[in-house]
């Protein structure tokens, strides 16, 4: 083993004493920070660390706000402008067998521009998350829960923008009869919400609701050399759009959370997150909000998920949550403005003392690629803070053409899942239908009179009939497992594009318990938001 190698962890540089700093693997789900103002070498720490967490089996996700990440992908080169820098800081650290190197990776994007689409539905979103992203008040936000719970009740499935829509003009058109059945709806909120929506859909958030919905298993790849995928999320263009980027991966993590057991704390981590400015998540968050996440954040590590925070200023995590935060790697702040201040005595504040570093004033003199390091050690106490050389990545500095990153699409292992929409027959389809043949009912009335028409069965009746009919055997024991996975914490989505079975589940989810089904979905988020 070689001298920078310690078995059961990763090696992240070397302190002015000469003593090597790790992360111990098994105190990776214990979550992390990296924080530091802009050029003091974030982004190299991060992409060094997912290297290594990849290189030990530990697939990672990561959200690449400026393009840089997807570098990872790509080996170094010695023709880089940096690389005689890079060499040399590992000779410095002793890494004799520095060498360039890849990484396996998948390119996610939202937009599915440059990478595979990620999709949920408005269902699996709900409406608390989803009143986050449009910015509701209380008395909007409850009407948005009135109309997904008309939604469930009535097997309406809210798959994309469109059924969310169809479902809202039809709660604007029928306000009364839901206010007497759910409470009070006014034609005024639903209007908020519509607006709002379509607010939203012209910022391109509207391909983010569909399907095939994003299976959460395909983020926990090995390549044929038992290295961990890195899953690199394209997020320049998606930080236009800070709050559905920040409520995309609180989604996202509650996700995680439900879909995977309970582990406590294993040898190494199932998944490391690096959640890129962090601050988003916060920013205009109320209390109650923050309240959840904290908890999020506290649960999903016995699920063996590693959550690392990302910002500029250690001080935009609030208390609570930075208090989970075990590993903490604390690059150069500047002093300019009392707020800086402030913020360098904070973090000064979270660390081990060393006797030997006065913490204050070595935050200020840090220089790029150097980092003050704390690590949780293996009896979880945190390690004296170290002035620390951090080492270089062996992967590229710099993003991808636009040519490598399509050749790394054609070969990725989910090449084909997730790129091409599916419009199944949802609420959007069923309400237009039920609206067609009110108003051909409303013709043969005035034709043939209300007498005549009476004795004809209606059409919409027989449209639920026959779909129920039709795909219940087919789907029954499909529908019977996937909501069975549900209730034993497991994951099984409908994807349309794998088996007529699945889909007709979904479709006629009212007739299998689809209320019931539905509300499984959101039963964490919803859960942990309130």
């Amino acid at each position: 083993m070689g001298m920078n190698q310690k078995a059961g962890s990763i090696f992240l540089g070397q302190a002015e004493n000469g003593e090597k700093q790790y992360l111990d693997l098994s105190r990776a789900n214990r979550h992390g920070l990296i924080a530091g103002a802009t050029g003091t070498g974030k982004t190299v720490t991060l992409q060094g660390m997912a290297e290594s967490f990849s290189a030990n089996g530990v697939p990672v996700f990561v959200a690449d706000v400026k393009g840089d990440l997807s570098g990872v992908s790509m080996p170094g080169s010695p023709t880089f402008k940096h690389a005689d820098t890079l060499e040399e800081r590992a000779a410095k650290l002793g890494m004799e067998k520095y060498a360039y190197s890849d990484n396996p990776a998948v390119f996610w994007d939202l937009y599915g521009e440059q990478g595979h689409p990620i999709r949920t539905t408005v269902s699996e979103m709900g409406p608390l998350l989803l009143a986050r992203l449009l910015d509701l008040n209380d008395t909007q936000e409850g009407v948005l829960q009135i109309i997904f719970r008309h939604a469930d009740d009535h097997g309406l499935l809210l798959l994309d923008f469109g059924d969310l829509q169809s479902v809202l003009a039809w709660a604007s058109e029928n306000n009364k009869e839901l206010s007497g059945t759910y409470g009070n709806v006014s034609r005024q909120s639903v209007g908020a919400i519509q607006r709002q929506l379509l607010s939203f859909e012209s910022q391109g958030a509207d391909m983010f609701f569909g399907e095939p919905a994003l299976e959460i298993d395909d983020f926990f790849t090995t390549d044929e050399q038992g290295r961990g995928t890195i899953n690199i999320l394209a997020a320049d263009r998606l930080m236009r759009s800070p709050k559905l980027y920040a409520t995309f991966l609180l989604w996202l993590l509650a996700e995680l959370f439900e879909t995977l057991p309970e582990v406590g704390d294993p040898e190494k981590p199932k998944l490391v997150f690096f959640f890129d400015e962090a601050h988003l998540l916060f920013d205009d968050a109320p209390k109650a909000l923050e309240d959840k996440i904290e908890q999020v954040v506290r649960l999903i590590r016995s699920k063996g998920v590693g959550v690392f925070f990302v910002t500029q200023n250690p001080i935009d995590i609030p208390e609570e949550i930075a208090g989970q935060l075990g590993n903490r790697v604390q690059h150069a702040l500047r002093a300019f403005t009392p707020r800086d201040k402030k913020a360098i005595r904070a973090a000064a504040n979270t660390f081990r003392i060393n006797e030997n570093l006065d913490v204050e004033e070595a935050i200020t003199q840090l220089r790029v690629g150097e980092a003050l390091v704390s690590m949780l050690m293996e009896d979880g106490a945190p390690s004296v803070v170290q002035r620390t050389l951090i080492k270089p990545p062996r992967s590229r500095l710099g993003p991808v053409t636009a040519k490598e990153r399509a050749i790394i699409k054609s070969i990725s292992p989910v090449e084909g899942k997730y790129d091409t929409a599916v419009d199944r027959e949802s609420a959007e389809e069923v309400l237009l239908a039920k609206a067609a043949d009110a108003a051909e009912t409303a013709q043969e009335v005035e034709e043939k009179g209300e007498e005549e028409v009476r004795k004809k069965p209606r059409k919409t009746k027989t449209l639920w009939e026959k779909a129920g009919k039709a795909a219940a055997g087919a789907a029954a024991s499909s529908a019977a497992s996937i909501l069975a996975a549900k209730i034993m914490g497991r994951k099984s989505r409908a994807n349309p594009t794998r088996s007529a079975a699945t889909s007709a589940a979904g479709t006629i989810a009212t007739s299998l318990g689809g209320a019931t089904a539905g509300r499984f979905v959101r039963n964490l988020i919803g859960g942990l938001m309130r």
